[in-house]
């Protein structure tokens, strides 16, 4: 029986004991979820929630988030496995990073679910999917022109728009059957930002409610905090009011602002709106809507993020969107995601049943470069990943590790040099030529060295996204009980400029001189602390 560490054990017994004592109604401390789950759309079906959120490069992407009781949220599926319009999401090439999916629209109409996103990578376009089921199979509708941070509307009377746009916001007529925009249809900028909008305008979710036409924008004027706006107006293009819904700092972070606003099946309205918190990522947080002289007003009595409030219905079970996996299955557990396209001939869960075997597939410069890199988000306030590797299938030339990963990035990498292995704690950094987001070059500095002897290696990191804080800190074990400190914290960062994603555990494998060498993953241990 595999031995993942103790506090996988006393994790398990604290969720019998809350959840044994749990009151019926949900009790929601925000952020809802700590975690990057950026540019939310929620909506309602019946008694269910479902959330899509941007994951840009990642693979799978897309992910569809259900709950039952607004606190409780967990992936049932993505919406498509991999991307192929461009050789970048190969890693062939170039890269995506930055890019893929994001700012994506959820709704249900006439029995369907749809999305619409654009990928904003070259050539620009958007996609259409649909599913009968948002857990089952998604089907690609349509391609078409680009919609910057977009969103659908089904009209009463048949019609389906779509409102996208930076600054300007821009209002285009699809065809019934979404197979494209409609030739003479409407196509108009029906909101411009007035004079007190100097700065970011977008993140268009458009609804309709009481016959009157809703669309929240996000703004950000020069200077001044990041706000929640809403555009109102009778007719669906135009004349456009606006009001400010949301302008709140919380919990020791500033500003919070974009999202959606949906209902539930009692009629009581709810916001959905992030929060940026640093290296974490874009964490979002659950707000009551308050429908007051015809506008939708998010927060409390006050105006501000709620720090408790109650959900929806009665608490469901806990659900997860990090976990742990000792890889006994055949099938990956959902959490995970991979950077860019995996190549699926390279990874494995049945060459050794319970573990995840890692094999190199071509030569590369860099983990930025390096396909099949897995990993999952980070939590907090503290979170802790444990592996546990196998390497003696590593060839000469390759690094294998584990890493807080983001476009700055601290790795515990073991390299392969003759067959000689060294344990390295190194920062590294990557640098994009702006357009093609080709790599251009990649800073990496390494920090502390350790020889190895043996081919079994336990490697933590812990991190702390408690406000001003940002730390991870590294640790290795030669038997999974005694623990050694590699060097100091490392500043972890929210990434604007690279990645555009909050810090992530990364599980990575890569080969330097030739390929063909593997690791093998016996598990992923993981502790979320100070909930």
């Amino acid at each position: 029986m595999k031995r993942i560490s103790t506090f996988i054990i006393a994790l398990a017994s604290a969720a019998a004991v809350s959840m044994t004592s749990q009151a019926a109604v949900p009790v929601i401390e925000n952020p809802v979820l700590w975690a990057d789950v950026p540019d939310p759309d929620v909506i309602s079906v019946g008694d269910d929630f479902y959330m899509v959120s941007t994951t840009m490069h990642l693979m799978p992407g897309c992910p569809i988030m259900h709950s039952r009781d607004l606190k409780n949220w967990e992936v049932i599926s993505y919406v498509f496995d991999r991307l192929e319009d461009t050789p970048f999401y190969d890693l062939d090439g170039g890269t995506v990073y930055g890019k893929g999916q994001w700012a994506t629209s959820l709704r249900y109409h006439n029995g369907k679910y749809y999305v619409l996103f654009s990928p904003n990578d070259n050539p620009y376009r958007s996609y259409i999917y649909s599913a009968t089921d948002p857990a089952g199979k998604w089907e690609l509708v349509s391609r078409m022109q680009h919609f910057h941070d977009s969103s659908f509307l089904f009209d009463d009377d048949g019609k389906v728009y779509v409102y996208s746009g930076g600054g300007d916001i821009r209002l285009r007529e699809l065809n019934p059957d979404l197979s494209d925009v409609k030739d003479g249809g409407v196509d108009m900028v029906v909101i411009r930002p007035d004079s007190t909008e100097t700065g970011l305008h977008e993140g268009s979710r458009a609804i309709k409610y009481n016959g009157k036409y809703y669309v929240l924008v996000i703004s950000w004027p020069a200077g001044e905090p990041r706000r929640q706006l809403c555009y109102r107006a009778d007719n669906i293009t135009g004349p456009y009011e606006k009001k400010v819904i949301l302008e709140s700092t919380f919990g020791g972070f500033p500003y919070v602002g974009q999202g959606a606003i949906f209902d539930d099946s009692e009629g009581n309205w709810w916001g959905m709106i992030f929060q940026d918190r640093g290296g974490v990522g874009r964490v979002p947080t659950l707000n009551q809507c308050r429908w007051v002289d015809g506008w939708p007003m998010l927060g409390d009595e006050n105006g501000r993020v709620p720090d408790v409030l109650n959900g929806f219905g009665e608490e469901c079970k806990p659900a997860e969107i990090v976990s742990n996996d000792d890889f006994n299955s055949d099938k990956l557990n959902i959490n995970w995601e991979w950077n860019h396209n995996p190549v699926n001939d390279c990874w494995s869960l049945t060459e050794r049943p319970g573990y995840l075997r890692l094999h190199t597939s071509k030569v590369v410069g860099n983990m930025y470069e390096a396909p099949n890199t897995i990993g999952q988000r980070m939590e907090g306030p503290r979170c802790e990943g444990v592996v546990k590797l196998d390497l003696s299938g590593m060839a000469d030339g390759d690094v294998a590790g584990f890493g807080a990963f983001n476009g700055h990035s601290a790795l515990l990498s073991v390299r392969n040099d003759g067959g000689k292995k060294t344990l390295v704690y190194h920062n590294t950094v990557v640098n994009f030529v702006k357009d093609s987001k080709v790599i251009k070059d990649v800073e990496n500095k390494d920090i502390a060295t350790v020889p190895l002897q043996g081919d079994e290696l336990y490697l933590r990191i812990n991190a702390d996204f408690r406000p001003g804080t940002d730390i991870a800190r590294f640790a290795y074990s030669l038997d999974g009980n005694n623990w050694t400190d590699v060097a100091d914290g490392y500043k972890m960062r929210y990434d604007w400029s690279r990645l555009f994603m909050g810090t992530r555990f990364a599980i990575y494998n890569y080969a330097t001189k030739q390929p063909g060498g593997h690791i093998d993953v016996d598990y992923f241990a993981y502790n979320r602390l100070d909930k």
